[in-house]
């Protein structure tokens, strides 16, 4: 009997032990991101064709929080960029050059510890006008050589589809996404690299921030607003945003058919929105807003459009021309996982006129004045995370994926060192709220990729001197540079926390 006991409370020890021990789940997908249009460079070369990113210029002149001046475009403007072979006006076209430098970067990831790698195939790369009735065939062999690069270390390649980069021939010659017939040839070109890929891409997301057309519908829908004059623009947008839902549905499928085994997610930009006050208006406000956002993401995960935006169509007088299968196509091919990007939270209320405004992921919005801001604006908030893996996660029901989050800093290059402890605090903080809304809210949580694992040119402001990564690029905001490779401070830290799967994160200091 005694020794019975002793058996028993040698296992009951155990378990606690077992319990103290705080770590992510078991296979939990630790990583990075980032994406063709703002990393690889190589932008003429390969038989690569025009992207709507390569036409798009910096303006550093502009106040960094003014997002829309900052993305604002014309037909003039492109015209004028597809007659240069500028680099330093469009930056994009050099990004961190990682068309050259991929093996060696890889290799870095590697030592991290990487167990996935969120990038993009650009689609200029493989058709290059969009419209092409064959594919590129060495731009297929540059991603066959990036994924083989990837499983030489184990990394598992999670790859979006679209990621602000059209080819600027549908722009020119079919206005984008509002033209039915890119529905086919994006369904062309998913089914050529699903096909050529099926062997060693498990994990597919269809378009990055879907959502974000309304937003920005250059980079995008390939929409520019001078080119529909006498059309209701607010109504164009949301007809391409059609053609983008049918187009997934259809990705979904094909990806399905080609390898039953893979997984095809959305991705969203997760706006979180606080109300200012507790005023019912102010709740009401960020409510609604939330809807602008979560719109998008409900018509692909439950495959029909929700009532609230049926209603806004309605109500705005919004014509959204349908063909006769497209909503049962949208029903039969919904996502498997739903994955998201989260940078910052936000304030709104019904009436915003006086209060504080500052820039977030492709927006303006009010300023909280409990929470700390970036160098850019943006507002830091790893509650938010939390706050918006449960929304997301009651909302869905399906598994998350967190593919975009990270700290955009001025780093500082001194004797081959950037010592950025202020990120390592950003990713600390962040990923203990991870860690609570799996074991304390029950989210079901894949994994988790930074932006960018690497420094690359940002999105909102199309600078290399807004650096995101754990790994330092010399290059600056004109191009200039060795564009030599730096471990930062953070690397080691990230590769830490990714060898005892988080449990560093809890160790007493």
């Amino acid at each position: 009997m005694l020794f019975l006991y002793k058996v028993l409370r040698w296992f009951e020890r155990k378990a606690e032990d077992i319990k103290m021990v705080k770590k992510f789940p078991e296979g939990f997908l630790w990583g990075g991101a980032v994406a063709a249009n703002q990393y690889e460079g190589g932008w003429n070369e390969g038989g690569k064709g025009v992207s709507v990113s390569d036409c798009a210029r910096h303006h550093l002149d502009v106040d960094v929080q003014d997002y829309a001046k900052q993305n604002e475009i014309s037909t003039k403007e492109i015209l004028e960029a597809m007659k240069s072979d500028d680099t330093s006006l469009y930056p994009k076209r050099h990004g961190s050059d990682g068309y050259h430098h991929y093996k060696e970067d890889i290799k870095l990831f590697a030592e991290m510890g990487f167990k996935v790698f969120r990038l993009s195939i650009a689609w200029s790369r493989i058709f290059p006008n969009g419209d092409d009735k064959e594919p590129n065939e060495e731009g297929l062999k540059f991603y066959d050589d990036i994924f083989d690069e990837c499983h030489k270390y184990g990394i598992e390649p999670l790859v979006t589809m679209s990621h602000y980069e059209p080819p600027i021939n549908l722009v020119l010659n079919y206005n984008g996404w509002y033209d039915r017939e890119v529905i086919n040839m994006f369904v062309k070109y998913v089914d050529v690299i699903t096909d050529r890929y099926k062997d060693k891409v498990k994990y597919w997301l269809t378009f990055n921030e879907v959502d974000s057309m309304i937003r920005h519908p250059y980079t995008t829908g390939g929409l520019v607003r001078d080119r529909f004059e006498g059309k209701n623009f607010p109504e164009v947008i949301f007809q391409a945003m059609h053609h983008q839902f049918v187009a997934s549905a259809l990705a979904t499928k094909i990806a399905h058919e080609k390898n039953p085994n893979c997984k095809v997610g959305c991705m969203l930009t997760k706006l979180t929105y606080y109300p200012y006050t507790c005023k019912p208006e102010d709740v009401l406000q960020a409510q609604q807003d939330m809807r602008s956002t979560y719109c998008y993401s409900d018509t692909q995960v439950f495959g029909e459009y929700p009532a609230y935006l049926l209603t806004k169509f309605k109500n705005e007088g919004l014509n959204i021309k349908m063909e006769e299968h497209d909503l049962e196509i949208m029903k039969k091919y919904p996502v498997d996982f739903v994955s998201f990007s989260y940078y910052s939270s936000s304030c709104v209320a019904k009436d915003d006129a006086g209060l504080k405004k500052t820039a977030a992921n492709t927006n303006i919005a009010i300023k909280n004045p409990y929470i700390p801001s970036s160098d850019w604006g943006w507002q830091i908030d790893p509650i938010g995370l939390r706050v918006s893996l449960v929304d997301l996660y009651d909302r869905y029901r399906k598994p998350l994926f967190i593919v975009e989050n990270g700290l955009g800093a001025k780093d500082e290059l001194v004797d081959g060192k950037v010592d950025d402890q202020y990120r390592i605090d950003y990713f600390d903080a962040h990923f203990r709220e991870m860690y609570n809304a799996i074991y304390e809210d029950g989210v079901d949580l894949m994994g988790y990729t930074s932006w960018g694992c690497i420094d690359l040119v940002s999105e909102s402001t199309k600078q290399m001197s807004k650096r995101y990564g754990f790994i330092y690029v010399d290059a600056d905001d004109l191009g200039n540079g060795t564009y030599k490779r730096y471990k930062k401070k953070s690397f080691d830290w990230y590769k830490h926390v990714i060898e005892t799967n988080g449990a560093c994160l809890f160790e007493q200091k």
